[in-house]
């Protein structure tokens, strides 16, 4: 027998993984590995958080795979040497990855494909329904706004259909019975305990972090069902704008992660329908989901956008010189502002926030503090459990209004009528600012408007900057960059 290498990357699952469905249809030995990268700003380079999630994902795929008869190998460091390593080891015949989109993990594939050209290395589509390069208008250029992108890939759906997901294996060979394999483990370069990785931070925030979550594949595909039959879906237009409720889906570390597809959300959504058959929530839904592929394409079409502005002017805009105490105070929930406050304080608790909130709060860095958005991009992406390269960076720029079919920067979220519209009885605030519990609506947003008796006994920090002030600020800043 020959053994065929599956590199398990953002694909931390058995089904509907095209990687693998392949190697074990050579009929090769599979040996899956998965490899701690190092990097800065590719899909690999993983913040706190994400290394947390991707730890107990790890042990989740571990434990899917012995039940299957296999076992993973993991190791740490540059995939080229330790593939070389591994392809040497165990003479391997085949090599099978799923495709990652960013510059540096393009750059990787590629010197990999070229060193082992004789392997015939074969790399598919898994992340996404359409790849970057599927969907592009008619001149042959990519889309730079959203609506004409979907409009595209909706016909596409109608017209080819989501086919079906593929089925996890029921049964791997273990790789150690071939030839040249059953030593592997004698070198310690290659482990199957993934705490050898070290990947959880020598602290208590992480376990903390993770009590609300359920993690891995089987968790991610009941996340998705109870989310279907309960009609959240059908919802979902209306309900994903209140942080007090339950009204998303809450599977964007799953799909970050690569324990869900996207095949598999929609082929689940639309059971069989046409788009035009979506109600408005489904339908809704559906685009959240292709809103994911328009941030991948637009890095990979774009790819300065990593840490650059997609819009150039946006090169000379002119930030505050005097940022890290405000900064400081917007990462751990202190800026005085409770909506803010309330969804920093939601993302470093439980490594995710609310989407409404993440606009507000991205707003309120980069307009009210004049902070510039790839320090909020940077806390975002070591603090969110789904802090995908793609997606992070697309909806900083569309906060900041430098980005593709971005929010124009002269509109400013006004914090306060944010929450008094979808947090009206403040259950988000008080939820995650208990300091606030005992204030009532009329002042839940805006506790510096309180008497002043009452505003002297709160335990609650006055707010960093005016927001009418800040605001004109902004615009004044806005108006120089579009003059100058």
């Amino acid at each position: 027998m020959t053994v065929a290498i599956v590199w398990f990357r953002q694909d931390l699952r058995l089904a509907d993984n095209p990687a693998l469905h392949a190697a074990l249809a050579s009929g090769a030995q599979v040996l899956p590995i998965w490899i701690d990268e190092p990097g800065d700003r590719n899909a690999a380079a993983i913040g706190e958080a994400c290394r947390v999630w991707t730890h107990h994902s790890l042990q989740r795929l571990g434990k899917a795979l012995e039940a299957r008869g296999s076992q993973l190998v993991l190791a740490r460091g540059e995939a080229l040497p330790i593939l070389e390593s591994l392809v040497e080891a165990t003479g391997a015949t085949g090599l099978y990855w799923n495709r990652r989109y960013d510059p540096e993990s393009l750059e990787t594939d590629k010197a990999i494909k070229a060193r082992f050209a004789k392997l015939s290395p074969a790399t598919f589509k898994a992340g996404l329904i359409h790849e970057p390069w599927e969907v592009l208008k008619g001149d042959g250029t990519p889309y730079r706004v959203f609506t004409p992108y979907w409009r595209q890939v909706a016909a596409r759906l109608d017209a080819d259909g989501l086919s079906e997901p593929l089925a996890a294996p029921e049964q791997l060979e273990h790789w150690q019975s071939a030839p040249g394999a059953s030593s592997l483990l004698d070198d310690d370069r290659w482990h199957v305990d993934v705490n050898a990785l070290e990947l959880l931070p020598d602290l208590d925030w992480p376990g903390k972090m993770m009590q609300g979550w359920h993690v891995g594949e089987a968790a991610a595909g009941q996340r998705l069902e109870s989310f279907l039959e309960q009609g959240a879906a059908s919802a979902y237009k209306d309900s994903r704008d209140f942080p007090g409720q339950d009204g998303t889906s809450m599977l964007s570390p799953a799909l970050h992660h690569g324990e869900l597809s996207a095949r598999q959300i929609l082929h689940q959504l639309f059971g069989g329908r046409q788009v035009a058959d979506l109600d408005e929530g489904e339908n809704t839904f559906a685009k959240e989901v292709i809103w994911r592929e328009f941030a991948h394409a637009m890095l990979y079409h774009f790819p300065h956008t990593l840490d650059q502005p997609l819009d150039r002017r946006f090169e000379r805009f002119v930030w505050a010189e005097d940022q890290d105490t405000v900064f400081t105070a917007w990462c751990r929930g202190q800026t005085g502002v409770p909506i803010v406050d309330a969804g920093m304080r939601q993302l470093y608790a439980s490594g995710w926030m609310h989407n409404r909130v993440r606009m507000v709060v991205a707003s309120f860095l980069v307009k009210n503090l004049l902070v510039p958005w790839q320090r909020g991009e940077a806390w975002f992406r070591d603090t969110l459990v789904d802090a995908d390269a793609a997606s992070n960076t697309f909806g900083w720029q569309w906060a900041a209004g430098c980005g593709a079919d971005a929010a124009p920067f002269f509109r400013v979220f006004n914090p306060v009528l944010q929450g008094e519209k979808f947090d009206r009885e403040g259950d988000y605030v008080k939820r995650w600012v208990p300091e606030l519990e005992g204030i009532g609506r009329r002042h839940i947003h805006a506790p510096w408007t309180l008497p002043e008796a009452e505003l002297a006994a709160l335990d609650y920090p006055a707010p960093v900057v005016d927001l009418k002030q800040s605001r004109q600020r902004a615009l004044d800043a806005f108006a120089a960059l579009k003059t100058g």
